[in-house]
C-alpha cells in the first residue's frame, strides 16, 4: 500500500480534554544518560512519586522496549536511531492520550533526541540529562556491561568505544552522582509545577 492512500484519521477525544480531566497536562520527560547513570532508577521513582499524588504517568525504559516493541534492533548506530526513533513516536502517543511519559534511553546522538523533540508541541519535550561521571558510572556498573566493554566483548559501547553526546541545554540537569535519588526527584517536580504541568502542591 503506497503512502498516499494512508489518511491521518482525527481522534474524536482531544489531547486537551484528556489533560482537563487528568488534571495535569502531558509530556515526556526524556532522560538521557550515560550507562549506569542512574536513568531507570530516577525515571520508575518519579513515577512512584507521581502515582503516588494522583497523576498519570508511564515509563519507557530502554531494556524492556527491545524485549517487545524494538526486539531484533542491535547497537549499531543505524540501530540505535531506529530505537530512538520508535520510542519517540510511542512517546507521542502517550502524551496525546493525556500522560506523562518516563523514558529512560541512552540516546547518545543529540540529534535523534532533537528529532523526538520536533514530533511534540512546544513544551512538551524536557530533556532530563542524568549526569555522572563515567568513573562513578563504571564503578557502579549493575550490569557488567563496563566490564564486558573494556574486554572488546561488547563492541560500540556508549563511553568506552562509541561516544555520547551530552545535552547542550537540557532543560533539566540532575548529577546522579552527587545528589540523592529524593533530592532528584524533588528537583524535577519543582520544574513540572515551575511550567504547570502539574498544579501547585497545597
Amino acid at each position: 500500500m503506497s503512502d498516499s492512500n494512508i489518511v491521518w484519521h482525527e481522534t474524536t477525544v482531544k489531547k486537551e480534554e484528556r489533560q482537563a480531566r487528568n488534571n495535569h497536562k502531558s509530556c515526556i520527560l526524556w532522560f538521557t544518560g550515560l550507562s549506569g547513570a542512574g536513568k531507570s532508577t530516577l525515571a520508575n521513582a518519579l513515577e512512584h512519586t507521581l502515582f503516588a499524588r494522583g497523576y498519570n504517568s508511564y515509563v519507557l525504559d530502554g531494556d524492556n522496549v527491545r524485549h517487545g516493541l524494538n526486539k531484533g534492533l542491535g547497537f549499531s548506530d543505524e540501530d540505535r536511531k531506529e530505537n530512538i526513533r520508535r520510542i519517540g513516536e510511542v512517546a507521542k502517543l502517550f502524551v496525546d492520550a493525556g500522560t506523562i511519559v518516563c523514558t529512560a534511553f541512552i540516546s547518545p546522538f543529540k540529534e535523534d533526541r532533537d528529532r523526538v523533540r520536533e514530533l511534540v508541541e512546544e513544551g512538551e519535550f524536557i530533556e532530563v540529562y542524568v549526569r555522572c561521571s563515567l568513573e562513578a558510572c563504571e564503578s557502579r556498573d549493575p550490569k557488567g556491561l563496563y566490564k564486558k566493554a573494556r574486554t572488546g566483548e561488547i563492541p560500540s559501547f556508549t563511553g568506552i568505544s562509541s561516544p555520547y553526546e551530552e545535552p547542550e541545554n537540557p532543560e533539566i540537569t540532575v548529577d546522579s552522582d552527587q545528589i540523592s535519588i529524593e533530592e532528584s526527584v524533588n528537583q524535577i517536580i519543582a520544574y513540572l509545577v515551575e511550567k504547570n504541568i502539574l498544579a501547585k502542591e497545597v
